[in-house]
């Protein structure tokens, strides 16, 4: 089991959901919390509820320059968990280029920025700790999820490369696939999302997560075997299925 007390935690995208309720979680089992997002405001609001010591370090993950001052400004990290993300139900014939390219920039290409800065210290001392938070659409792309299925499938790969660099070496990588949270970004979708979670039964898992030495996790567990199982389906079959 991994412990927490003492260790620094770079949290980006804690402003709410379940970035916020996993900064309580980890403030209560001893962490010393870094906590950013693009809204001071909001943060200031979560770091009021935390256990224990905190920091606020407004940063927004599309610019380059906003996430070099905040990396300056949060210094030495034991851990970073990229839970930055945005979301908006987009099929192909209702296309929106400013709402697909800005998942891709938050969901996935913000974790480049932030790693950028972050990781060579980490490989320099040999030690620390990277996660980053993907979605079940990862596995196989899904209908109306354009920008955002494909921000997960890249953020999976990534973690896929980091850990099979760093697996021998003193820094741990690790990826969790949550499914539905009830949240601000899924209040968009207008269809029945099974096994609805709430951010504390979803941060309870990250939780176990990180204490442990796994790699991958998905959960919850029973619907996270109907994605899973889905790499493996003949395209025919996946396509007619998901349809």
């Amino acid at each position: 089991m991994r412990d927490f007390k003492g260790k620094r935690y770079w949290l980006i995208g804690a402003s709410d959901g379940l970035g916020a309720q996993l900064a309580r979680d980890l403030s209560a089992a001893g962490a010393h919390v870094i906590l950013s997002a693009r809204t001071q405001g909001a943060l200031a609001t979560v770091a009021a509820t935390l256990a224990g010591p905190s920091d606020i370090v407004e940063m927004d993950v599309q610019s380059d320059q906003s996430v070099q001052a905040a990396s300056d400004r949060v210094g030495h990290v034991d851990g970073v968990v990229y839970l930055a993300g945005v979301y908006w139900p987009m099929a192909a014939q209702d296309w929106k280029t400013d709402q697909a390219i800005a998942m891709v920039d938050v969901n996935f290409t913000g974790a480049l920025r932030v790693l950028g800065h972050v990781l060579p210290e980490m490989v320099a001392r040999n030690a620390g700790h990277i996660v980053l938070t993907g979605s079940l659409s990862a596995y196989r792309g899904l209908p109306a999820a354009i920008g955002y299925s494909a921000s997960k499938a890249g953020l999976l790969g990534l973690a896929e490369s980091l850990y099979y660099d760093l697996r021998k070496t003193g820094v741990a990588v690790q990826v969790a696939h949550p499914g539905f949270i009830k949240t601000r970004l899924t209040e968009k979708n207008d269809f029945k999302m099974p096994y609805l979670m709430s951010p504390e039964t979803a941060s309870a898992h990250m939780m176990k997560h990180m204490g442990s030495d796994r790699f991958n996790v998905a959960f919850p567990r029973p619907f996270s075997w109907i994605f899973r199982g889905a790499q493996f389906l003949p395209n025919w079959l996946y396509y007619r299925l998901f349809a």
